[in-house]
């Protein structure tokens, strides 16, 4: 299958930081990258241009095209592969750590022989990363943190990675069963995973083991296998009698515990297997969790509430918060283009957008500016603009003509005011100077917040989860700031960022501020990663009111009025 342009880049700049790490030509390596945004800012699918259209590109020569070409067609080409063969395996994956950059990478493989994030952590533990000129005790600890945030997110899955398994497990899996554990909960990460299931129990089925790597434990109330990696649980359950089980293992344990505690004040004991009445012995079983609460005397608690932030004394007196739910979704309001990093063109996102019921997207490539390559300038969002238009001319879904602005390092945008007034609704987002303190950076974002052609904040602490921490950025202060400017604050919905996070999403909602679920696509598939945004707004005890994407396109704030 031919590569889209933004996959090439990708691969074109993997070169390059490769070259890079070896040490090779300057010159050689500057090509790549410069080849890489070239590619990424192209119009027409390279995969479709033969060897004289690509050198007939300012910056791409014979070799280059040759190689392109290959990428194109293979996913890769014979430098690349000669590369990654004179590579430790581990090096490549050095530089996902905030603060390393390839040559930073080559200087301690060749100086330190250190081939991994292994080597890399004893030698800064044990001081030898100060030998190097440039590096002292305040470089060693930065890297120990990056070192740290790295292991963390490899400890836990994004909500997409932990989907994909879960689903693999319920496919093969006979009889009814259901996620359970944090992922039904709607957290932004996993640990691992948890099945309820009423198929039968003991030796795990030929087809559930051809998923594993292996099987941990089996037995005949649960089997744990390792599956990708990653640690997945089965508690098997009688049919008729699944709903403790469910309640108990999507917790969380916070909840569980004051469940048990409402339970004993009734005179019974709840456990994974019902509810137990403390004068009789007598064990009532329940097919649904609906059962319990019942029982309990209690509304039914959502999943993505149940972290006993009062949502138990809420369902108590039955008052709990209507949700925000995906039917009440009219669009999405962070989607990007080929115009910029994007691979879907912009009659691609209206028909994708038409296919998921949508009355609009909003199309929000990024602004060009150091922070962020492929951007758009002036004359391109221009254009872009009225090649929407033309696209809203024949589609029943309306591209809203939107841009992602770089909010430069002191506060500035990357694009003029008057550029930002013809577009429809404008997304501010930090890309690049993560390491500012916490005050600067605050009040680098609240800058941007009180420019009046910016709606939305997007990704506001800017983490990549397992890749790059949050910034250091005190989101209370940007919350009372969003209230005072009337600026939205983006759930970005894509598995590797979920920001924000859902204990700053009530704070906002508390405050008044509007939130808006984006999914941050880059192709048409990460379209449908707009659920865990769902997900997260409902954690943050949202109703269709608090977010922006339920409003009829009239109804949205800026320029969309």
């Amino acid at each position: 299958m031919a590569m889209a342009n933004r996959q090439v880049a990708a691969v074109l700049e993997e070169i390059g930081q490769l070259l890079d790490i070896h040490g090779e030509n300057p010159y050689k390596v500057r090509a790549y990258a410069r080849a890489a945004e070239l590619i990424g800012m192209l119009d027409r699918p390279v995969a479709a241009m033969d060897r004289e259209e690509l050198e007939a590109i300012p910056g791409i020569g014979k070799a280059l095209a040759e190689k392109i070409r290959a990428i194109a067609t293979t996913g890769t080409c014979p430098e690349r592969d000669r590369l990654l063969a004179a590579t430790p395996a581990g090096l490549p994956a050095l530089l996902a750590l905030q603060g390393v950059g390839p040559k930073t990478v080559g200087r301690l493989w060749r100086d330190l022989d250190i081939e991994g994030i292994d080597d890399l952590e004893a030698a800064a533990r044990n001081r030898r990363l100060r030998a190097l000129k440039g590096f002292g005790p305040k470089k060693e600890q930065e890297i120990l943190r990056a070192v740290e945030e790295a292991r963390k997110g490899a400890e836990r899955m994004t909500v997409a990675e932990a989907g994909a398994i879960a689903a693999a497990i319920l496919a093969v899996l006979p009889g009814e069963a259901r996620v359970a554990g944090s992922l039904r909960r709607g957290r932004s990460t996993v640990g691992d995973i948890d099945i309820v299931t009423t198929a039968p129990s003991g030796p795990a089925n030929l087809a559930l083991r051809a998923l594993a790597e292996s099987v941990v434990e089996e037995g005949e109330k649960k089997t744990t296998l390792r599956i990708r990696g990653r640690q997945a649980d089965i508690r098997y359950a009688r049919t008729g009698e699944e709903g403790a089980m469910l309640l108990y293992l999507t917790g969380s344990k916070a909840f569980n515990i004051r469940l048990r505690e409402i339970a004993r004040t009734q005179g019974m004991r709840l456990n994974e297997y019902g509810l137990t009445d403390l004068a009789t012995g007598r064990l009532s079983v329940y097919r649904t969790e609906e059962e319990i609460f019942a029982a309990l005397g209690m509304a039914p608690v959502p999943p993505e509430l149940r972290e006993d932030r009062g949502e138990v004394e809420r369902a108590l007196r039955g008052d709990l918060p209507s949700l925000v739910n995906e039917a009440d979704i009219r669009g999405d309001l962070h989607v990007h283009s080929d115009w910029s990093d994007g691979a879907m063109s912009l009659d691609e996102i209206a028909a994708a957008g038409e296919e998921r019921g949508y009355e609009y997207v909003l199309v929000t490539d990024h602004s060009a500016s150091l922070g962020v390559a492929h951007g758009l300038d002036a004359e391109r969002l221009q254009k872009q603009q009225e090649a929407i238009r033309r696209v809203n001319r024949a589609a029943a879904c309306t591209l809203l003509s939107g841009v992602e602005v770089d909010i430069l390092a002191d506060g500035r945008l990357a694009l003029p005011a008057a550029v930002l007034d013809d577009c429809d609704l404008v997304v501010a987002s930090v890309h690049s100077a993560f390491r500012q303190d916490a005050d600067t950076m605050t009040r680098r974002v609240i800058a941007a917040m009180e420019h009046e052609q910016v709606d939305i904040i997007g990704h506001p602490t800017a983490r990549l989860i397992g890749r790059r921490p949050a910034t250091a950025i005190d989101m209370a202060r940007v919350i009372d700031a969003a209230a005072t400017t009337g600026t939205a604050l983006e759930i970005n919905a894509s598995p590797a960022r979920m920001d924000i996070d859902d204990i700053y999403i009530r704070q906002a909602k508390k405050k008044g501020v509007k939130l808006a679920i984006g999914t941050d696509a880059h192709s048409a598939g990460e379209l449908g990663h707009l659920h865990y945004g769902v997900a997260l707004a409902r954690r943050g005890w949202c109703g269709a009111g608090d977010v922006l994407n339920t409003r009829r396109p009239a109804d949205l704030p800026g320029r969309c009025r």
